[in-house]
């Protein structure tokens, strides 16, 4: 009898630290029902019936997860690997962005020589004003 209530008291004393620690590490806005710390002075002072408590009421609820005929529902939620998204190309495997930088290559190139032809314009007609009033 004396084995029996040693080994109860052992499990109940593992439990009452898992369940004390587990309700620490929990962030504060998954923690149900109650505040934190009022969990963890349930669980303290109410030994074994606190940790039981914390585990039946307080803690997080694990996520659903969804099975592969499940629909996803707006609003549901998914981890980010179940997202539904088309398939991903690298940049450089992806021949549209390939055509779209050799055409805004282009157009950079364009637009750069406008503003050099424009920049050499306006020295030239600074040059002028410059010669014209030094005469």
């Amino acid at each position: 009898m004396v084995r029996l209530y040693g080994l109860l008291f052992l499990i109940d004393l593992v439990m009452l630290v898992w369940a004390v620690i587990d309700c620490l590490s929990t962030d504060e806005y998954l923690v149900r029902n109650l505040p934190k710390i009022a969990w963890v002075f349930i669980i303290l002072l109410f030994s074994p019936v606190g940790w039981i408590a914390w585990l039946v009421a307080g803690r997080p609820q694990p996520a659903a997860r969804a099975g592969a005929g499940s629909q996803w529902r707006p609003g549901s939620g998914f981890p980010e690997n179940d997202r539904p998204r088309a398939r991903q190309m690298a940049p450089d495997d992806d021949p549209a962005f390939l055509r779209d930088l050799a055409k805004n290559r282009r157009a950079d190139e364009e637009m750069f020589s406008k503003w050099e032809a424009d920049l050499r314009r306006r020295e030239e007609e600074l040059r002028r004003r410059e010669t014209k009033e030094n005469d």
